[in-house]
């Protein structure tokens, strides 16, 4: 047995420490996949809080442009909770509101854009409950924008999980929930979320409190291209047991060679050739870092086949790397070899004169 080989299986199978927190229930995604690496009660029904702002500007993205300006409705003044005091009747951009509801959690925020995507709470609410069916999610509910208590208001840890799963595939929710800080017509919002400050690679999600729902955190962190997707709900240590789960996730992975340079990757026809294949070499080395049990995926994307000549070192394609259905690399696939184009065969004719005259 090599020493690289004992070293790995070494790493292996050693035990990771156990991961505690104070929250009632919470839970660990892999942020592409959305597999679960840890949880405590992720399947307890819970109030959620302004988490629930994370559905709503899911479907406010989709129903409306960012850069519309629109008019807040009269409902929107005046909402209890946290608010970013806006007055019926004036103007901002769906952008502002999205920003001052995802950032400052305003409540009024929140109530100005269901009224104008839906034209009332209601109607929005069911939009939020019609994505959760599209996204497969049954144990989550919703019967408001902002997330003020209501027992048809709830979600369990791991719905929620997967809810920030899907929105952070979004590019302009992501922009959003990862922004530190954001101004507009003199307000300024600046972003609840500290683990944006106090978390390497930290992007999102949202903060979430009421009284009776206890503290709510969805978190998201990104390191050497993956993922991870932090919830606790009832915690009153939610921002030291996100860096905790988070460190403990990213603790799972290990870093693998997928490609090295001048891997056979394949073989590709050729035509009139001096042999029938040229070799196919990978270009470029390729490491991600995988779950245990996750294998990579290839896919060669080439031209069926190859006139010659064929030069040496001559680009011929690319090999596509997949890890959990997600493109990880792109790989140019070059010729290993030359291959010199075959003389042709003398014809019938110049065949039976040289077997005449020799």
């Amino acid at each position: 047995m090599t020493a690289a080989l004992f070293a790995a299986i070494l790493v292996y199978l050693t035990p990771v420490k156990a991961l505690e927190v104070s929250a009632r229930s919470a839970v660990l995604l892999d942020g592409d996949s959305g597999t679960v690496l840890w949880e405590k009660n992720a399947g307890e029904k819970s109030l959620i809080a302004s988490t629930t702002k994370i559905m709503t500007a899911l479907v406010v993205l989709e129903h409306a442009d960012p850069d519309t300006v629109v008019t807040v409705p009269r409902e929107a003044a005046g909402i209890e909770g946290s608010s970013i005091y806006l007055k019926a009747g004036e103007t901002l951009s769906v952008r502002d509101l999205l920003y001052g509801m995802m950032l400052h959690s305003g409540n009024d925020a929140a109530t100005a854009l269901a009224v104008i995507v839906s034209g009332s709470e209601d109607a929005f609410a069911a939009e939020m409950n019609r994505k959760a069916q599209e996204l497969g999610l049954t144990e989550i509910h919703f019967a408001n924008p902002h997330g003020l208590d209501s027992e048809e208001n709830y979600a369990t840890a791991y719905s929620l999980g997967q809810l920030a799963v899907a929105a952070m595939k979004n590019p302009e929710f992501r922009e959003i929930v990862s922004s530190k800080s954001y101004s507009c017509d003199g307000r300024t919002f600046q972003n609840h979320n500290k683990l944006l400050w106090s978390y390497p690679g930290a992007m999102g999600v949202k903060t979430g409190f009421t009284r009776k729902a206890g503290r709510i955190l969805v978190g998201c962190a990104e390191r050497n291209g993956r993922r991870l997707i932090s919830v606790t709900i009832s915690d009153p240590e939610d921002w030291i047991d996100h860096s905790r789960m988070l460190d403990y996730g990213f603790s799972q992975y290990e870093n693998r060679d997928l490609v090295n340079p001048g891997d056979v990757c394949g073989q590709l026809p050729v035509i009139s050739g001096s042999r029938d294949y040229v070799n196919l070499l990978a270009a470029e080395p390729v490491s991600f870092p995988m779950l245990p049990d996750e294998q990579a995926e290839y896919r060669l994307l080439t031209a069926p086949f190859v006139y010659a000549p064929v030069n040496q070192g001559c680009r011929l394609g690319t090999m596509q790397v997949f890890v959990a259905e997600k493109l990880v690399a792109n790989v140019p696939l070059e010729a290993k070899e030359t291959v010199a184009l075959q003389p042709e065969a003398p014809g019938f004719l110049a065949s039976v004169r040289d077997s005449i005259f020799h």
